[in-house]
């Protein structure tokens, strides 16, 4: 329990300081945001400061740290410190300035802020990258929640239509179609504050019903360990699993919505670092449950993260009462990241394509192919044709690949600007480290082939090598950057 309470402080602390020496080296100033000057009605509208960061949390916090978190639990508690240091460090640094880089040049989609510092060769992938992540994310988090409430509905003892997953389904592709088209302060400004009160009390009641089960929540310095019941390597594939509740390029991906709507640079600190680091609070929360009620050997039997666990966990914290709105917590979660990505879908193809989005037709032309495509993967699942697990292990890859790339065009904007680099390349090595050894050895990516699969000797060289090389080549961009922008001055 000592364990769970200084992460818990290291990630409040994170906040508070590191946070703001991030902000700092940023160096927001008072000119004119683009929620101001362009102002258009529809994405870009200026919404007040606590609006803001719930919104933006609601749009991170999808099934990320709760599924992820709970099948990084079986890991055991060592998945308390990846969460913790993984938030302040390389994720909530990874969200200020996916946003506060978007904020700079006029709300612009991450695929195209990407190619400002990066070129234009890394933008056109950037581009072809974020909008399928976009798609699959959500897919994925309209599967997700549709599963959810099957099962509410099916342990509730209901029956007929409401345990219909393709029923359900249909209702929220329905919603995301809806959420995508209009305008960003009808529903989501609105609806959010709503579903972020529930989330918010579903992780407190989860919380407190861990501490006082009865159960110790187990120590890392005592359990320092891989606890995997299968033997899993924790380099790579715990780092790719818990995802949303460290550090996620999904988040990129949303970042630039709630830039588009800041009143002020200086709600940065708050909106998205803050934001990202109470998703890994609550993804800390998660983890405590399911390695101190079910263990890593449930946690595994049960196949980790997925609405079982969930539903599991929630009767086990707050009993019958409580459960009802815990479950609406967890569905909430999902729903409101996958509405938000397919709208940044539609607005990252508005960029590329250069379709003015003032207009009805222009945003209609965009969100038909891009729900259209979200249902046929989801409707595909429920109908039993497309494996769901397969979905999301792509995504979990390109999701931390994407987070690489964000970090790297962080790094660079502040080598050409002569500040503390090493803030964005040292998560940015990392996560290159990270991204290139799972792909190395996981059973989707190279781990098709047998010589590959959790092949630690080829995997870990490799890793580095990618990182080292992917550092060597920024430290030489940075230094030419240094010297154009000395010869200006």
């Amino acid at each position: 329990m000592v364990s769970f309470f200084l992460c818990l402080a290291v990630l409040i602390c994170g906040y508070l300081f590191y946070g703001k020496y991030v902000d700092s080296t940023f160096n927001p100033d008072d000119r004119e945001t683009p929620a101001v000057a362009i102002n258009d009605g529809v994405d870009y509208v200026v919404l007040p400061q606590w609006k803001l960061f719930m919104i933006q949390l609601l749009n991170i916090a999808g099934l990320g740290p709760i599924f992820g978190a709970l099948s990084g639990a079986m890991w055991g508690p060592v998945v308390f410190l990846w969460i913790t240091f993984g938030t302040v460090f390389a994720g909530a640094v990874h969200d200020y300035f996916a946003g506060m880089l978007s904020e700079r040049n006029n709300g612009a989609s991450i695929s195209e802020v990407t190619g400002i510092y990066l070129g234009p060769t890394m933008k056109n992938v950037m581009r072809v990258f974020s909008v399928i992540l976009l798609i699959m994310v959500g897919t994925v988090f309209a599967v997700g929640p549709a599963g959810l409430i099957v099962t509410l509905t099916t342990n509730s003892g209901l029956g007929g239509i409401l345990t219909n997953k393709v029923f359900w389904l249909a209702i929220i592709i329905a919603y995301y179609f809806t959420a995508t088209f209009i305008s960003i302060d009808k529903i989501i400004g609105k609806i959010y504050p709503v579903f972020g009160i529930c989330l918010i009390i579903m992780a407190i009641g989860v919380c407190f019903g861990t501490l006082t089960s009865g159960e110790k929540i187990p120590e890392i310095f005592s359990h320092f360990t891989n606890m995997h019941p299968k033997g899993t390597p924790i380099w790579a594939f715990m780092f790719i699993t818990v995802a949303c509740g460290a550090i996620s390029g999904f988040h990129a991906t949303q970042s630039p919505l709630m830039a588009r709507c800041l009143k002020s640079e200086r709600q940065g600190h708050f909106v998205f670092y803050g934001a990202m680091v109470a998703e890994g609070i609550i993804a800390l929360i998660w983890a405590a449950a399911g390695v101190t009620l079910l263990g890593v050997d449930k946690l595994s039997e049960m196949g980790g993260g997925n609405n079982n666990t969930v539903y599991t966990i929630c009767t086990m914290t707050m009993g019958k009462i409580g459960i009802i709105l815990a479950m609406l917590g967890v569905i909430a979660c999902p729903i409101t990241s996958g509405d938000t990505a397919f709208r940044s879908a539609r607005l990252t193809l508005a960029d590329w394509l250069k379709l003015d989005q003032d207009s009805a037709k222009n945003r209609l032309i965009l969100c038909i192919p891009v729900l259209g495509i979200g249902a046929i993967l989801g409707f595909g699942n429920a109908l039993g044709k497309i494996d769901y697990q397969i979905i999301w292990r792509y995504f979990s890859w390109s999701n931390q690949t994407l987070a690489m790339i964000v970090l790297w065009a962080g790094a660079m904007y502040l080598a050409q600007n002569k500040r503390n680099y090493w803030i964005c390349a040292v998560p940015a090595t990392f996560m290159s480290a990270v991204s290139m050894t799972y792909f190395m050895m996981a059973g989707e990516c190279m781990g098709l082939i047998a010589f590959f699969k959790n092949n630690a000797k080829v995997g870990y060289p490799v890793g580095i090598i990618f990182a080292v090389a992917c550092l060597a080549l920024f430290l030489s961009k940075a230094k030419n950057a240094a010297s154009k922008a000395a010869k200006v001055a």
